[in-house]
């Protein structure tokens, strides 16, 4: 059943002036409004459009309400989301992670970018919603995206348009502010359209750190084999950098190391490689590397290592060790 993160849904209800405790209760002040059932730190899709409804029912500034939510998150909180886009060079990078990972914290909408023209557009499709709240799911969601897009972007963002299905709010000059740009109501689809100076600005927020991890493991990797060619050492520091997006193609990294495709497979066969083995391998070392540190949890290092869900990134691990990430993180604790 779709659910998504009781975070996002605590800052939108904090946000109109309730409280949603952790055990899924809806508060306005001491009462009680609604209960909604948590498993593993997320509720239903249907709760969750079951209390933006309420809200919608009792507080009619949609537009201020949104733009307040949007303000309000702290992205370092949504988890594996925030650690992908942190790994992303540019804002391009962090909508591909954005569209890429939204499951992590919402399986009930759906992001994709469709390019038009040089800009690229930021599209928000519903896959499950009910009700009189589910105007929010544009209006606060597209919010939240770009609030999080223009804490990143190392310049100010400024989208050439956001567009909504439905008709504006009482208070829709509250987009027009918040947006810095014209909004089209009754469009043909909800989402934001980026420039390609936008999607080309530097992600300041960039989580060096973790960049500097992945590369240096496969530094540290190659210095104990001490015979490994410059070509496969350049490789797997390519491949490494772009798993959070998931796997690379090798047309992509051949075109990053100045090859062509044919070229660059007989290059790797001449030193007895394959492009396929060295992304096993990278994944691998990446893997081994990030279990001995607790911080990082077997979900995030799935999806920083190029598996789409983690129940492939275990499959993998068994295959590779013979254990599973849990036992193998266990077997490092003297």
């Amino acid at each position: 059943m779709p659910s998504i993160s009781i975070v996002l849904t605590q800052y939108f209800a904090n946000a109109a002036g309730y409280e949603l405790k952790a055990d899924g209760s809806l508060m306005q002040g001491a009462t009680t409004l609604l209960k909604a059932t948590v498993d593993r730190g997320r509720i239903t899709a249907n709760a969750h459009y079951d209390i933006l409804g309420l809200v919608a029912e009792n507080v009619p500034d949609r537009a201020s309400l949104s733009v307040r939510y949007a303000k309000s998150i702290n992205f370092d909180k949504v988890g594996s989301l925030a650690l992908a886009c942190k790994a992303a060079p540019t804002v391009h990078g962090v909508l591909e992670r954005m569209a890429r990972y939204q499951s992590l914290v919402s399986d009930s909408v759906r992001y994709d970018l469709i390019p038009q023209g040089r800009s690229m557009f930021l599209r928000q499709q519903v896959l499950l919603g009910h009700g009189p709240g589910l105007v929010f799911s544009p209006e606060a969601g597209l919010s939240a995206m770009y609030s999080a897009i223009d804490q990143m972007a190392a310049d100010n963002v400024t989208p050439e348009r956001v567009t909504f299905r439905h008709d504006p709010p009482r208070d829709a000059l509250a987009f027009n502010d918040f947006f810095g740009c014209d909004i089209e109501f009754n469009a043909d689809a909800d989402g934001i359209l980026f420039s390609q100076g936008t999607l080309k600005a530097e992600n300041k927020l960039g989580d060096h750190a973790l960049s500097e991890f992945l590369t240096k493991h496969l530094e540290e990797e190659l210095e104990q084999i001490g015979s490994s060619p410059s070509l496969v050492r350049d490789t797997k520091e390519e491949i490494g950098k772009h798993l959070s997006e998931g796997l690379p193609k090798m047309a992509d990294v051949a075109r990053e190391l100045g090859f062509s495709v044919r070229s660059f497979h007989r290059r790797l066969s001449d030193h007895g490689v394959n492009f396929q083995s060295l992304a096993e391998e990278t994944r691998r070392e990446i893997a081994l590397g990030m279990l001995q540190n607790e911080a990082h949890t077997f979900s995030e290092i799935a999806f920083l290592t190029g598996f789409s869900e983690q129940s492939a990134f275990n499959r993998a691990f068994k295959r590779w060790t013979n254990q599973t990430p849990a036992n193998y993180r266990k077997s490092l604790t003297p």
